[in-house]
């Protein structure tokens, strides 16, 4: 069996923020009523973590849980442990309407840090990137350029991106010509 390997093997870009693709990650897509008290049970069991409000995501030690749409949540974790998580997510949720489905393989993440990282996906997604609109812990389902695209803010201020792995190239490249020094648009300090 060959070892997995992530979209582009850590690939990184230095300018005035730093585009990093983080590695290999555990991503778990789960559908279902999210308002039941068998998901939130489900979901603490497996995270730690309470269900997250509305466009946001929730972190805990074993994992982070983020909203995606009225059905749908991502569970972020370690690689290594998205098999036993779907496992036991599905073990909890027998019975209910849901799909627990690992999707870690067709995802790339990539984090965007730096005192002006928030101007880099300002300039390529059509959200209000302000820091009173998008505070740490607020979650995006959007689009960069042309493809779909999921974001956050984490407390030490650095973003994180998820992309389909089939254009992980494109992002990166987005992300590192949105980022080149000279290009910094300063309307967000």
């Amino acid at each position: 069996m060959s070892k997995a390997v992530s979209a582009l093997e850590g690939a990184s870009f230095e300018g005035f923020a730093k585009v990093e693709e983080t590695g290999l990650r555990g991503m778990i897509t789960v559908r279902g009523d999210l308002d039941s008290k068998e998901m939130a049970a489900a979901v603490k069991a497996v995270t730690g973590v309470e269900m997250p409000a509305v466009r946001k995501i929730v972190h805990g030690e074993s994992g982070s849980v983020a909203w995606m749409s009225p059905d749908e949540l991502l569970v972020v974790c370690a690689y290594e442990e998205a098999d036993a998580k779907v496992a036991a997510m599905t073990e909890a949720l027998a019975g209910q309407h849901a799909l627990v489905v690992k999707v870690s393989d067709a995802r790339a993440v990539f984090r965007i840090s730096g005192d002006d990282a928030r101007e880099v996906i300002a300039k390529l997604a059509p959200v209000d990137m302000s820091p009173a609109a998008f505070p740490a812990g607020e979650f995006r389902r959007s689009r960069v350029a042309q493809v779909a695209a999921a974001f956050w803010l984490n407390e030490d201020g650095s973003f994180e991106m998820i992309c389909f792995r089939s254009v992980a190239q494109y992002v990166f490249d987005l992300l590192s010509v949105s980022s080149e020094k000279g290009g910094e648009v300063g309307f967000l300090n």
